[in-house]
Formats: structure tokens, sequence, C-alpha cells
């Protein structure tokens, strides 16, 4: 299944469950993976402010402001993932924020 088959197929889920977090998070990922990035931010975005707990979003999200070359944005995603993280005690997820961090800082 090509990405755009797999962006209509998610579009047609979506229809009926508009704020499915996996689903829109998947949608944003694809986006990305076909150079649309505006709408994977836009997208990520959307999910952050319905779902700040959703936690794969901010390694994704910063690594996407990092291809936009907005280290600041992306240090910041990055830090707030940290802290989300932390406080859920996920600690694989943590472990890969904390190394995007370091490597965006270092």
């Amino acid at each position: 299944m090509s990405n755009l088959d797999r962006i209509k197929q998610i579009k047609t889920i979506l229809n009926d469950t508009p704020d499915d977090e996996f689903l829109n998070y998947a949608l944003a990922t694809e986006y990305v993976s076909i150079g649309k990035l505006q709408d994977a931010l836009v997208l990520y975005n959307k999910l952050l402010a319905q779902s700040p707990l959703y936690f794969a979003t901010y390694y994704h999200l910063g690594k996407l402001y990092e291809k936009l070359n907005d280290s600041i944005r992306a240090q910041k995603t990055y830090e707030d993932g940290l802290i989300i993280t932390k406080k859920l005690n996920k600690n694989h997820a943590y472990s890969e924020l904390r190394a995007a961090l370091d490597e965006l800082l270092y």
C-alpha cells in the first residue's frame, strides 16, 4: 500500500472519528513521509493541543521542527515531551527524547 493509499484510508476513518489520537498521529506521520511538512505540522500541533499526554507526538514534532530548521521550537518540543514522559513514567520514550535533545544541542 502506498503512502497516498494510507492517507486516503486514514482520512476516510477520520471522517467518523475526527479526534482519534492515533489516526491523527498516523496521518501527520504519513504527511511527513511524502514531504507535506506544513500539513504534518498542523496535525501534530492540533494533536498536542487536544491530547498533550499523547507522548509519541513530541518526538516526531521535534524532528519535524528540525527538518524545518527551527531548532528553538524543536528544543521546546523535546523539553515538553521530557516533562510528559517523566510524569507518565514512559522511560523508553523519555530516553528517545533525551537523546534527540542532546543531539540537537551538542
